[in-house]
């Protein structure tokens, strides 16, 4: 979740690159750094933390026109200057984003060279100092480079006494962006929206040139011609407006991008039988997602397989990729992406492709490596998601799984046409419950002060549980686990204490009692208990 920014062009580049910079913050972040070019020699500036403490090295009057930036989550080596990013080895100054599987190994054939970090980056700048010292064209030493490097990179390079800058990419994303006034190369589209909305998605294993005029693309050292995009979005995106932060922001768009996602499907019948029409056929059904993706294949494959009387399967892309699978005679793979460049999710794509399975990508990034490699792909509408922690996309994600649920529910008569009047009305729903948020405050303040929260709940709710434990460790850093109820008695009741909250999620009937019961056994523990219902009872 590193982020890169780079610019060359007619103006100044070092505000450009910190600008850009500050607004990929939302992907986290322990370090960053600047590698800019002033009268024919680069300038590193580095600092361990927040832009800020780099801003206080920086001269923004500085003469540039050829600048990369980068911000670090550590992975190799731990946060400090020397581990931070760009890194210079020779002629090479680069910025990287993924991992190099192989760095050790590439490391000890580049003995001649004395290494500063403990970086698998700083290796990737040495091996490209040592091709470019052999050849001393780039355009080759990219194309050689990919014979070396094994595992994910987008490197964003500059060459000491070359105006040129240089990208490449492998299974991490990054975007070439153009203007009147220059080029830029950016991990994601807000790191370029202040200057301008255009831009080029690079494919797996493009590798660009970049001046002040031109962006030339190659493969396999053959020039690509490629379709530019626009980003269809507003600036103020990138904005937080009057919210505290982007996360609470993406809560209250909500309702409006949840109903913006499933107009397009649910005018009438008629609309839903032409746009999932062929689901029926299937008789098994794979969803591989990483996190909330997969978080969202539980709760939707649980309705898939209530309401389409189909066996679905929720899967960790990670795991998936690795595992040998049966698959049934007409099987279908659905992979799960906001952003459409997951690695493992895509590579359980690539694997799925290879078997001659049919695909199904639901992303939320047009273009996007797993959207171009999918059979098929459905988008949703969640608009430009910003904060690491998704809210949004999951909500518009499950609501097309529970499309497909609808679908195949009215075909198995199971439910009725008239659900669809009911699910148009979800966005009224949402928008209530966001309405009146007093009771979640006294909740959250409650939370904040505990340094163990568990979630308990069965079938749907339990996979729901599973959801809300990863968002409130993500967001407060608070230790939180998920148990299916039922498992409450297998040893994990050990571990209720006094005044540890304890959230039940009950919204199905047929196991309310059940779960209840659950309830009562952490709260004769001393539990602080929390129940998330959609009705209300009275516990004896």
């Amino acid at each position: 979740m590193c982020g890169i920014v780079g610019y060359v062009g007619k103006k100044h580049c070092i505000d450009k690159i910190i600008e850009g910079l500050e607004s990929l913050e939302y992907r986290g972040y322990d370090s960053a750094g600047i590698a800019y070019v002033k009268n024919k020699k680069v300038i590193l500036k580095k600092a361990k933390g927040k832009i800020n403490k780099l801003k206080e090295k920086i001269n923004y009057n500085e003469e540039s026109y050829l600048g990369i930036g980068h911000t670090r989550w550590a992975t190799h080596g731990k946060p400090c200057k020397e581990n931070s990013h760009p890194h210079k080895v020779g002629k090479i100054t680069l910025v990287h984003n993924g991992i190099i599987e192989n760095y050790e190994e590439l490391k000890k054939e580049l003995s001649d060279y004395e290494f500063l970090s403990d970086t698998d980056s700083e290796v990737v700048a040495a091996l490209i100092d040592k091709l470019y010292k052999k050849d001393n064209n780039m355009i080759n030493v990219l194309n050689k480079l990919q014979d070396y490097l094994i595992g994910s990179y987008a490197l964003g390079i500059i060459v000491d006494n070359d105006k040129n800058l240089y990208a490449i990419r492998k299974d991490s994303p990054l975007i070439i962006g153009v203007s009147n006034d220059g080029n830029f190369i950016a991990s994601d589209v807000p790191a370029i929206l202040k200057y301008t909305n255009k831009y080029y998605l690079m494919l797996n294993n493009e590798y660009a040139v970049l001046n002040e005029d031109n962006v030339t693309f190659y493969f396999d050292k053959e020039k690509q011609v490629k379709e530019l995009l626009a980003f269809d979005g507003k600036k103020d995106a990138a904005i937080k407006e009057n919210y505290d932060h982007f996360m609470l922001k993406e809560i209250y768009e909500q309702p409006k991008v949840i109903m913006d996602t499933i107009n397009e499907y649910l005018d009438n019948i008629q609309t839903l039988n032409k746009k999932f029409k062929g689901f029926e056929k299937y008789t098994g059904i794979d969803i591989v997602g990483c996190g909330s993706a997969y978080h969202v294949g539980l709760v939707g494959g649980t309705l898939i397989s209530k309401y389409g009387n189909i066996p679905v399967n929720s899967y960790i892309a990670s795991e998936y990729r690795y595992n040998n699978h049966f698959y049934s005679k007409n099987h279908l793979i659905i992979l799960i992406s906001q952003s459409g460049e997951t690695a493992d999710t895509l590579a359980a794509l690539r694997k799925a492709n290879d078997d001659g399975i049919d695909t199904l990508a639901i992303v939320n990034t047009v273009g996007s490596s797993i959207a171009r490699e999918a059979g098929n792909v459905i988008y949703i509408k969640a608009g430009l998601e910003i904060s690491v922690a998704t809210t949004k996309a999951y909500t518009c994600q499950l609501a097309i799984l529970s499309l497909i649920a609808l679908y195949l529910g009215i075909k198995n008569n199971i439910l009725d046409e008239n659900k669809i009047e009911e699910y148009k009305k979800i966005g009224g729903l949402i928008q209530n419950i966001l309405g009146n948020v007093d009771e979640e405050k006294k909740i959250a303040k409650i939370l904040s002060k505990s340094k163990d929260v568990f979630f308990l709940g069965r079938k749907i709710d339990y996979a729901s549980c599973l959801e809300a434990s990863l968002k409130l460790k993500e967001v407060s850093y608070i230790h939180s686990e998920a148990y299916a109820a039922g498992e409450l008695k297998h040893g994990t009741i050990s571990l209720i204490e006094e005044n540890i909250p304890v959230i039940s999620i009950i919204t199905d009937d047929s196991i309310r009692l059940k779960t209840l019961s659950n309830v009562k056994e952490v709260c004769a523990r001393g539990a602080y208990s929390i129940i998330i219902s959609n009705k209300v009872f009275i516990i004896n």
